[in-house]
């Protein structure tokens, strides 16, 4: 699933896909947001209205091809909004009938990914907060405010 660069960074490589199931599927998701997606937007708006700034699409460090959704540089704190499909909610997680083994290791390979970015931050000195996009803004607000106010712990 994962391979090392000449860097020393792991690479997530997937076979290649073995074509769309149908033309229609592949339209819908060639439409699909990969940054600014409604629930990370609503994230975005509360935290502003609760007066947090915070940068966006900010740089994982070591890891150029990978950004933090909402970044708290001064605080060491990363914030991710993800979704339900794409990284294996234990919830509403779901895994598409056609072409099910491709798809399988494709997610996997996402939350392999998502693991492999919790570390690199972690090891930086950063707290990572991981937020489902099917939660309340509120109450992820709360989470990423109770993070911010907590000692800089290893930060």
């Amino acid at each position: 699933m994962s391979s090392d660069h000449e860097d020393g960074i792991k690479a997530f490589s997937m076979p290649p896909h073995p074509g769309p199931s149908s033309p229609e599927l592949t339209q819908r998701y060639s439409r699909l947001r990969r940054k600014d997606t409604a629930p990370e937007v609503a994230l975005r708006k509360a935290l502003f209205a609760a007066g947090l700034r915070y940068r966006v699409t900010f740089r994982v460090p070591g890891r150029p091809r990978r950004s933090i959704d909402i970044a708290f540089p001064k605080q060491r704190v990363a914030v991710f909004v993800d979704g339900c499909f794409w990284h294996g909610c234990p919830v509403h997680g779901t895994s598409p009938r056609a072409n099910s083994a491709w798809w399988r290791q494709k997610l996997a390979t996402n939350v392999a990914r998502d693991a492999d970015t919790n570390q690199v931050l972690s090891n930086a000195g950063w707290t990572v907060v991981r937020i489902w996009e099917h939660e309340d803004p509120v109450e992820a607000v709360g989470r990423v405010s109770e993070v911010l106010t907590q000692p800089h712990q290893g930060r």
